[in-house]
């Protein structure tokens, strides 16, 4: 099992929500988080004051799923959210020793 977490931009959630419905990821988590990478933010003009924004909202998206799975995934993340832009996100990827259903009992791929 994989753990995927997925950082993209708060507009593009409902189209990650799709790709991962698509796909028959059984949940998600999902974060609203601020953070920048490359692009360090932005310089901002206010009443003649100039403020530089390096904390940028993102929204992170948490999944375990199947390894057979995962790779379709990631590939239809990169080919439906990329933009070109800086600031598209981050897919990490996570091994997942185990999962637990605590209702059941149930172990594995049984318990996703």
């Amino acid at each position: 099992m994989k753990k995927l977490e997925i950082v993209v931009k708060p507009e593009k959630l409902e189209d990650l929500k799709g790709i991962l419905d698509e796909c028959n990821a059984s949940g998600l988590m999902i974060h609203n988080i601020m953070g920048y990478g490359q692009q360090k933010g932005y310089r901002q003009l206010y009443r003649g004051a100039e403020y530089h924004v390096n904390l940028l909202p993102k929204t992170k998206v948490e999944t375990v799923v199947d390894d057979a799975v995962c790779d379709r995934i990631i590939d239809r993340v990169v080919e439906q959210i990329n933009t070109g832009n800086y600031g598209d996100g981050k897919i990490f990827v996570y091994d997942v020793e185990d999962a637990v259903r605590i209702r059941t009992g149930e172990r594995g791929k049984d318990a996703l």
